[in-house]
């Protein structure tokens, strides 16, 4: 699992009894703390630049060098804040993702915005392969989400978080179990 943030979705993932082998974060978070206390070997395989110098390729070959020595067969995307085409040909039809809309609608990370920017009233999850090309792989799930009056970006956000939490770990439990690609 890659994760970046407060493991909610990694907090998900293993009540629902999917084996986890390894959590693998980007930056210092608390999904390290959520696997360790689960017994889940951790590592921080850091980020440090955010800028224009970021070299993305090499720090996916950090990430990937990482999960090869592990020998990983599934590789699931838990809120993880660095984008890394190349890790989806490392890893293909074997690297899930999450993303808070309903693709093909409001690619990349400010999809919730944008949903409220242009006044949706459904919005959603969807659970998809990552590719290559950002939000573009095969969707594998999804589900609406009500967009109502009064929502912020984080009250909607949330909410969306909530069928995530839902939905994510159903549809690993498909893929490991070869009813889903």
């Amino acid at each position: 699992m890659l994760a970046s943030g407060s493991g909610t979705l990694l907090e998900a993932i293993l009540a629902d009894g999917i084996p986890v082998e390894a959590v693998i974060t980007d930056r210092r978070c608390r999904a390290l703390e959520v696997a360790t206390e689960a017994g889940i070997p951790a590592v921080v395989v850091e980020r440090t630049d955010f800028g224009r110098t970021f070299d993305r390729d090499g720090y996916t070959g950090r990430v990937v060098a990482e999960l090869r020595t592990r020998d990983i067969d599934l590789v699931v995307m838990a809120g993880f804040g660095t984008v890394m085409p190349k890790a989806a040909a490392e890893f293909p039809g074997r690297l899930l993702n999450t993303h808070p809309a309903l693709l093909p609608a409001f690619k990349g990370w400010h999809a919730v915005r944008e949903a409220l920017a242009v006044g949706v009233k459904v919005t959603g999850c969807t659970v998809h392969l990552a590719t290559e090309e950002m939000d573009e792989g095969p969707i594998l799930a999804q589900e609406a989400v009500v967009v109502q009056p009064d929502d912020t970006e984080e009250s909607l956000h949330e909410r969306i978080k909530e069928v995530e939490r839902r939905i994510y770990p159903a549809t690993i439990r498909r893929v490991i179990e070869g009813t889903l690609p």
